[in-house]
């Protein structure tokens, strides 16, 4: 199997047209880039010229599923298996088809005679596949077998549950979530969703409430807060967490890729989540990991293509936008992210969340104006502060600095750092900022110094430290830090260019002049970039002359 990288697809030119060469060379650099509908076509082509090749119908394979294309994959994961060919893609690919297509007794069989995808999935999938046959007895012992396993009790326990509920049984489904069973399940999301239905159609809404509460606290997303408030209204609330072995088996797809997501290639994870899609295309969870795992292989158009299949009135709609709005951003599609943005403001006006969006996306193409009144809004959405919104007082207090608004940005700096005292980015942010207008010098060294103790591998905190003590006049002292923060972002142009002016200060000036041309080929902004260069020509105590600042020798002697 190919490991997909993530960048956008350049084309080739296809030497070979007629023979294998130029589709497989073509494919290739496709699947290097994650291009998978690129990638799709031409190992297509390809497998016309040699369709018995094992290497190219694995990759055909793996960009079918990559698109979501479950109908061309499968016919090539029938030839792949026909072939006697042992891939676990195309087994995954052949068992999400047969459930798919209510095949449930041929799945079992294939698995039960050594058709692979893995123990678990294994596992699971024969017992949901026993449901479906309607062997419910079956299926449960298969489930309690697969639980005396080492480490797949909980997931054995979990599906057995939703497989009870599935049938009606939510009694038996309560005992296990609630632990009557012996072993306790881990509260997951969807598992608390899952008990929280069950115990609804038990008519048993106080206690389900208890348990959203008790678990997930009061901040709940949208679709948790529906169903909460469904349950206190007294309204009946079906469950639909799984209702099928379909729908079951897409749990499991789900629950794997939920698994890998922090340690596998995201191209692998995606196989398993496009598999949970196919199967249970209402699970809208599945949508937004797939639409992740696109955006980190910088696949915008289909990561935005993922996020457009969430409906417009699923709770969950305002979380695919906000995702939706930031794959475009990616792709460079700037206006078209923050419409988006914009018209989710006007759909979802109470959600404070989409106005920090809007005003981290104004802040981002500098327009400080809007994006400070986006905050404004949000804020007042929030009520009383707490801590969980520090972040967003900063933020505001970045866009009011950058708008000249001082006495506004240290305000709401302050505020941000009264509800988390000792934030490393605040700290640094205010104490700079004071360094860069001369103002407050003492307590702007103490807020970095305590900025860099947080965090000492921080490159431009670092930076901010050995600034204030160049500001100060601590040239010796500002050297050390100074180096420190080069060597932990070598290639940051402002920070090279600050190591420059500390090097010259202490009267290191060939070397001073070499840390400038660093930070000229690191391509700095035009206006530092000018200044760079006019260091070189003339040092930099013309150029403080020039800029009517205090020369080194004076502010060395305050």
């Amino acid at each position: 199997m190919l490991a997909f990288a993530g960048a956008p697809f350049a084309p080739v030119a296809v030497q070979a047209e007629d023979g294998l060469a130029g589709p497989y060379l073509a494919a290739r650099h496709a699947s290097i880039f994650s291009d998978y509908e690129a990638a799709a076509n031409y190992f297509t082509r390809a497998l016309l010229r040699d369709p018995g090749n094992p290497a190219l119908m694995e990759n055909a394979l793996t960009s079918f599923v990559g698109l979501g294309d479950l109908d061309r994959a499968v016919p090539v994961a029938r030839k792949m298996v026909a072939d006697g060919i042992n891939s676990q893609t195309a087994h995954m690919v052949l068992l999400t088809d047969q459930f798919l297509t209510g095949e449930y007794t041929a799945a079992v069989a294939d698995l039960q005679s050594g058709r692979s995808v893995g123990q678990l999935v294994d596992g699971l999938a024969v017992a949901w596949g026993l449901v479906g046959e309607g062997e419910m007895g079956e299926a449960l012992a298969e489930f309690d077998a697969m639980s005396e396993q080492p480490g797949l009790a909980a997931f054995a326990l979990f599906h057995k549950a939703l497989a009870l509920a599935s049938v009606g049984d939510f009694e038996a489904a309560d005992q296990i979530f609630s632990g009557e069973s012996g072993v306790t399940l881990q509260a997951t999301r969807r598992g608390v969703m899952a008990h929280a239905q069950v115990m609804g159609q038990l008519d048993r809404a106080e206690d389900a409430i208890q348990l959203i509460d008790a678990v997930a606290g009061r901040d709940l997303d949208p679709e948790m807060q529906s169903l909460r408030d469904a349950l206190a209204a007294g309204e009946d609330v079906p469950y639909d967490i799984v209702r099928d072995p379909k729908e079951g088996l897409g749990e499991v797809f789900y629950m794997v890729a939920e698994a890998l997501r922090s340690d596998a290639m995201p191209g692998y994870t995606l196989l398993y989540s496009r598999m949970s899609e196919a199967l249970h295309p209402g699970q809208i969870e599945v949508l937004l990991m797939s639409a992740g795992l696109l955006e980190e292989m910088e696949r915008y158009t289909l990561a935005t293509e993922t996020y457009d299949k969430v409906p417009a009135d699923h709770p969950s709609f305002h979380a695919a936008e906000l995702g939706r709005s930031q794959a475009l951003m990616d792709a460079g599609m700037e206006e078209a992210s923050l419409e988006v943005l914009r018209q989710l403001a006007k759909t979802h006006p109470d959600l404070p969340q989409v106005h920090v969006s809007l005003g981290d996306r104004y802040r981002q193409m500098e327009r400080f104006d809007e994006a400070s009144k986006a905050y404004d809004v949000a804020l007042e959405i929030y009520g009383e502060p707490n801590a969980s919104h520090w972040f967003v007082y900063y933020a505001r207090g970045i866009t009011h600095e950058r708008e000249d608004r001082w006495e506004l940005a240290e305000a709401d700096f302050r505020e941000s750092l009264e509800l988390v005292p000792g934030q490393p980015q605040v700290l640094n942010y205010l104490g700079y900022s004071m360094v860069e207008m001369q103002i407050n010098l003492d307590e702007a060294l103490q807020m970095i110094e305590e900025a860099v103790a947080a965090r000492p591998d921080d490159g431009y905190i670092t930076d901010s430290l050995g600034w204030v003590l160049y500001r100060l006049g601590r040239y010796e002292e500002a050297v050390v830090h100074m180096e420190r923060a080069a060597e932990l972002m070598p290639v940051d142009p402002i920070i090279n260019d600050h190591l420059g002016d500390t090097y010259w200060a202490v009267g290191r000036q060939l070397e001073a002049q070499f840390q400038w041309r660093r930070a000229l080929s690191f391509d700095p902004e035009p206006e530092e970039a000018e200044r760079i260069r006019r260091k070189l020509e003339v040092g930099l105590d013309v150029v403080l002359e020039e800029e009517g600042a205090d020369p080194i020798s004076v502010a060395n002697d305050g």
